[in-house]
C-alpha cells in the first residue's frame, strides 16, 4: 500500500490536500446552488473575470487576493445591474463582462514586458505549494459560506425554484441573489491564489451535478458533492505524484471523470440524469413549500 498512502506522508502534500478538501467544501455549498440555479455560464465567466484585478496587483507590487477581490466585485456589480435591464438576457450581459474583463486582463500583461503575471499560474495554482496561513484563510472562507448558506437557506431555495413566490413571502429574491453572487466571489478569491481558476470552477460544478442524480434533497446533494469533491482531490494528487503530472490541472481532470462515471453509474441503475434531476427540483420543491 506504499504506492497509496507514500504521496501524503510529504509535509507539502498533506497540506495539498487539506486545502483541497477545504475548496470542495466551500464549493460543494456554494456550487449545489450555482447549478440548480443554473448559474455555471457565471461561475466561469467570474472565475476569468479576476484576471485584470490580479494582473494589476501584480505589476505594481500589490496584494493579489485585494486586485482579485476587486475585480471579481466590479464583475458581480456588473452582472446584477446588467440583469436588471429589461432588453437584455442575463447571459448576454454575462457574455460581455466575461469577454471584456478577460481581454482587459490579457491586454495589461501583454504591455508588460517582463510578463509578470503568470497566466498558468492563475489558471492551474499552486496546490502543492499551500502554506498554513492559506489553510487558516480557506478555513475561515468555509464558515463564513456555511453561516451564509444556513441563514439564507429558505430565501436560496425560493430564488432557485419559486421568485415570484419569494416575492409574496418577503424573502427578497434580489437580496439572495446578491448574496449568492457574493458566496461565489468569495469562492473564487479565497481559492484561486491556493489552486488556480480552474480547478475552483471544477470543484464548483462537477461534484454538485455529479451528485445530483443520487439525492433528492439540497442538504444530501451538498454532502455527495463534497465527497466527490474530496475524492478528486485525493484521486488527484496521487495520480499526480505517480505520474509527475500538474497536481491542480489533475484535481480538475478527476472531478470531471468522477462526474461521467456518476451519469453512467446513473444511467446502469435505469434512472436517467434528467429525470433525477427533475425529482430533486420536485422533491426540493415541496420542501420549500412546506417549509415554516
Amino acid at each position: 500500500m506504499e504506492w497509496l498512502t507514500g504521496p501524503f506522508e510529504a509535509a507539502f502534500v498533506q497540506r495539498a490536500l487539506w486545502s483541497g478538501i477545504l475548496v470542495s467544501l466551500i464549493c460543494a455549498t456554494t456550487g449545489t446552488w450555482v447549478v440548480l440555479r443554473g448559474m455555471t455560464f457565471l461561475g466561469d465567466a467570474m472565475s476569468h473575470g479576476m484576471l485584470p484585478g490580479v494582473a494589476v496587483a501584480s505589476l505594481y507590487g500589490g496584494n493579489l487576493l485585494i486586485g482579485a477581490a476587486v475585480s471579481a466585485g466590479v464583475m458581480a456589480c456588473g452582472v446584477t445591474l446588467l440583469g436588471r435591464s429589461p432588453r437584455l438576457g442575463q447571459d448576454t450581459g454575462i457574455g460581455l463582462l466575461f469577454v471584456g474583463m478577460l481581454s482587459l486582463g490579457v491586454i495589461i500583461v501583454s504591455r508588460s514586458q517582463s510578463f509578470a503575471v503568470d497566466l498558468t499560474g492563475f489558471l492551474f495554482g499552486d496546490v502543492l505549494a499551500v502554506r498554513e496561513e492559506d489553510l487558516v484563510g480557506l478555513a475561515v472562507a468555509l464558515c463564513v459560506t456555511v453561516v451564509a448558506t444556513v441563514l439564507g437557506y429558505r430565501a436560496f431555495l425560493a430564488l432557485v425554484f419559486d421568485e415570484r413566490k419569494a416575492h409574496t413571502l418577503g424573502l427578497r429574491p434580489r437580496l439572495a441573489h446578491a448574496v449568492l453572487l457574493g458566496l461565489v466571489t468569495l469562492a473564487m478569491v479565497t481559492s484561486f491564489h491556493v489552486v488556480g481558476t480552474l480547478l475552483v470552477f471544477g470543484l464548483l460544478i462537477a461534484p454538485p451535478a455529479a451528485a445530483l442524480p443520487w439525492s433528492r434533497r439540497i442538504p444530501t446533494v451538498m454532502c455527495g458533492a463534497a465527497l466527490f469533491g474530496i475524492g478528486a482531490t485525493f484521486l488527484g494528487l496521487l495520480l499526480s505524484w505517480h505520474l509527475g503530472t500538474a497536481a491542480g490541472a489533475t484535481i480538475a481532470a478527476c472531478a470531471v471523470l468522477l462526474f461521467f462515471l456518476s451519469v453512467l453509474a446513473s444511467r446502469i441503475r435505469n434512472r436517467p440524469v434528467k429525470g433525477a434531476q427533475a425529482s430533486t427540483a420536485a422533491e426540493t420543491r415541496r420542501e420549500y413549500e412546506h417549509s415554516p
